[in-house]
C-alpha cells in the first residue's frame, strides 16, 4: 500500500485547494474603468459595480442591475492552483521560507 501514498497525499491536497479556491480574497466596489482585469470598461461607465476576487483569482462582478459577470482568464487550476494553497495556509513566503522574517523585502524587492 505504500506505493500509493504519494497520490493520495496530492489527492488530500488538490482536494483542499479546491475548496480553499472557492474562499474569497478580496471584495472592491468601485466606479473605475481601469481595473487590470476589465475587459468591459462600460460597466462603470455610469454605475459603481462590486468585484469580488476568489482564492484562484478568478473574479465574479456585480453590476448596478444584480447581473453577474465573471472573468476566468487567470484561474489558477492543477499545481498552480495546489502551489497558491499551500503557500497561503502555510504562510509561505515567496522566497519560499515559512514565516519569512524579510517578507516584505522579497514581495516588494526592497522598495
Amino acid at each position: 500500500m505504500t506505493q500509493y501514498r504519494e497520490l493520495i497525499n496530492r489527492k488530500r491536497k488538490q482536494l483542499s485547494a479546491e475548496e480553499w479556491a472557492n474562499g474569497i480574497k478580496s471584495i472592491h466596489s468601485h466606479k473605475m474603468n481601469s481595473m487590470w482585469y476589465d475587459t468591459r470598461p462600460q460597466d462603470t461607465k455610469h454605475f459603481a459595480v462590486t468585484d469580488t476576487q476568489y482564492n484562484d483569482l478568478s473574479i465574479e462582478r456585480r453590476l448596478h442591475n444584480g447581473a453577474l459577470v465573471f472573468f476566468n482568464e487567470e484561474k489558477l487550476t492543477g499545481e498552480a492552483l495546489i502551489d497558491a494553497w499551500e503557500k497561503a495556509t502555510h504562510n509561505l513566503c515567496v522566497c519560499g521560507t515559512q514565516n519569512c522574517p524579510t517578507e516584505y523585502s522579497c514581495t516588494t524587492h526592497g522598495y
